[in-house]
């Protein structure tokens, strides 16, 4: 498998290096002494880098996820392209290989981000959608309101549709239908 990046520092290779285990057998089976064969240097060279496999995969999933947030074009900040950028963004972590793998296998590693604190890449993903708000307030697109909360609400929102969609997916409803709600959900809380 081909990594998805060209390896701009030698972080970067260790952690496709991880990325490819995880891909390959799962967190619970990934070591860093794997790691460092995968990346073709020794086990100290990973562990001086991280000290664990806990703190390995925070900044893997923290570049991955960022990595499908700015993948995504901007659309401006009406509520409809807000809705539109957003439902784009749910369905791209939906359709990565990381993350399905993650959700399949260990999905108990996303429980902390969902139940006990913000990650790095929720804080940025967060960041991004609070400045699309405020831009869009203030030329009256959005509605008035912090938009610190505004974008938190969002966020949570996507978590649902992101991690969740398909136990809400059977003959009465299908994915596309579960998609145009969101995109509803999302425009309505923003129009004024």
């Amino acid at each position: 498998m081909t990594s998805l990046r060209n390896n701009q520092s030698p972080r970067d290779g260790y952690l496709d290096a991880a990325r490819e285990c995880i891909l390959d057998v799962g967190w619970r089976r990934t070591t860093l002494t794997e790691v460092a064969r995968r990346a073709g240097v020794s086990r100290m060279t990973i562990y001086r880098t991280w000290p664990d496999m806990p703190t390995l995969l925070g900044d893997l999933m923290t570049r991955e996820w960022t990595d499908v947030v700015a993948a995504q074009p901007a659309t401006g900040h009406t509520p409809a392209a807000v809705a539109d950028g957003l439902l784009a963004t749910v369905r791209a972590l939906r359709d990565n290989e990381l993350f399905v793998r993650i959700v399949e296998l260990d999905p108990e590693l996303l429980l902390p981000y969902l139940l006990a604190r913000r990650g790095r890449s929720q804080e940025a993903i967060a960041a991004v959608l609070t400045d699309v708000v405020a831009a869009g307030q203030a030329d009256g697109s959005i509605r008035a309101g912090d938009p610190v909360a505004i974008a938190r609400s969002l966020l949570l929102a996507a978590h649902g549709f992101a991690l969740s969609a398909q136990t809400m997916v059977d003959d009465a409803v299908d994915a596309a239908a579960l998609d145009d709600e969101l995109r509803h959900l999302v425009e309505r809380a923003l129009t004024p």
